[in-house]
């Protein structure tokens, strides 16, 4: 999830940035420590909405990196050949800021690297101390929830029977449940952080990231609270445009419509239903545990509501994956209501969104589901910046009755 999520904000970034932003110089002096040569990689979002990626020559365990940025931005840092890695020991990130920095490293642990001259990296660095015994706890976690996964993926690749795959993805599920608790700690003291230091550029960056597991109302409060300087960053911009994407999907706007070749490959368009139904828009996945856990129930209040002019449309984040939602579908038997895909397409150099479903109605995570009426006016939003799914069922008996 944390990949995609970033991968998403990239590209907001990009779309987002300006060239009229002021460009500061900046240097940035390194060592290296048990590597004497070879090449360093950087990349950062710069003003222009350019995503650079610069290299630099190790030279006896040294190098230097130049070139502008407008505003602090995280920025990436590796020696590995194709590029930056998560969770990767010879990759790292860092905020990269105008002036003169030095940054120190250590081969094969870039985790403990040291950045000297960016206040806003130092910031950063005191938060995650003061997060530190949350952090901790998440990383056993997230270790046990990656040997999981990988047993649950070498058991996939060997086509073990779906009963056995299951269990396993249960179980890996599971772990990762346990840091519920420090990941809901660790959140805290950011959002904290960010009300008490709203002229911050970390501020700013901390609300951009974590938007996607806030509601809209407090992703609202936390940027009406920003200063003007950070509200104009590239975080600042971006945090914008994804809470007008989410408001775009949420209770009082018109729904977009949009038109597609249903799961059968016949025409489904949204229009087809106003004036007659609700329309319950559910965006899930094949892959998604959550989702699938809920179908059952999902699946209760469509047999229950379905005569009373209710119907329910599934848009999948299964693009690259036809056969794996299909399968789904027939498995979780939810093929008696419509289905189509999120419209992403993949292309040679990125994405095409062009006929993305989901950038139309702000969707940051999966299962979200956003409740449409008769009139074509979204009148419910439950999970993904909305309310609890739990009050999807609420909704539905004040609409049709018990």
């Amino acid at each position: 999830m944390l990949t995609r999520i970033l991968v998403s904000m990239i590209g907001a970034l990009l779309a987002c940035a300006t060239s009229s932003a002021q460009l500061k110089n900046f240097i940035l002096k390194g060592t290296i420590k048990d590597k004497t040569s070879g090449l360093i990689k950087m990349g950062w979002v710069a003003a222009d909405g350019n995503f650079i990626k610069d290299s630099a020559v190790i030279t006896n365990g040294a190098f230097v990196f130049k070139g502008t940025v407008s505003w602090p931005v995280m920025a990436y840092i590796t020696t590995n050949a194709d590029g930056f890695k998560f969770n990767d020991a010879n990759s790292a990130t860092f905020f990269l800021e105008a002036g003169k920095l030095t940054l120190h490293v250590t081969a094969n642990d870039f985790a403990n690297m040291k950045v000297e001259g960016s206040a806003t990296h130092d910031e950063f660095v005191g938060l995650e101390k003061a997060k530190a015994a949350a952090t901790g706890e998440l990383k056993q976690i997230n270790e046990e929830y990656r040997k999981a996964y990988e047993a649950y993926l070498d058991a996939k690749k060997q086509q073990k029977p779906e009963s056995e795959l299951d269990i396993l993805k249960e179980k890996a599920e599971a772990i990762k449940e346990k840091g519920a608790g420090a990941r809901a700690r660790s959140t805290e003291i950011s959002k904290e952080y960010i009300k008490s230091h709203p002229d911050s550029y970390l501020s700013v960056y901390l609300a951009y990231t974590m938007f996607p597991f806030m509601s809209l109302s407090e992703a609202q409060a936390l940027y009406a609270g920003f200063t003007e300087k950070v509200k104009q960053s590239a975080d600042g911009k971006g945090f914008l445009k994804s809470i007008r994407e989410v408001e775009a999907g949420s209770p009082g706007s018109v729904a977009a419509v949009f038109a597609k070749a249903d799961i059968n490959g016949d025409s489904l368009s949204l229009a087809d239903f106003k004036g007659n139904k609700y329309v319950l828009l559910d965006f899930w996945a094949s892959w998604c545990v959550p989702c699938r856990k809920g179908n059952p129930h999902l699946l209760s209040l469509y047999n229950k509501y379905k005569d009373k002019g209710f119907e329910i449309i599934g848009i999948s984040d299964d693009d690259n994956n036809h056969e794996a939602w299909k399968k789904a579908v027939a498995m979780d038997k939810i093929g008696v209501w419509k289905h189509i895909l999120t419209g992403l397409k993949r292309t040679a150099t990125g994405f095409d969104k062009s006929e993305y479903i989901s950038a139309t109605y702000g969707i940051r995570s999966l299962p979200t589901k956003i409740l449409v009426d008769k009139n074509g006016v979204i009148v419910g939003r439950y999970g993904g910046g909305g309310e609890e799914e739990e009050d999807l069922d609420k909704m539905l008996e004040k609409i049709f009755g018990s």
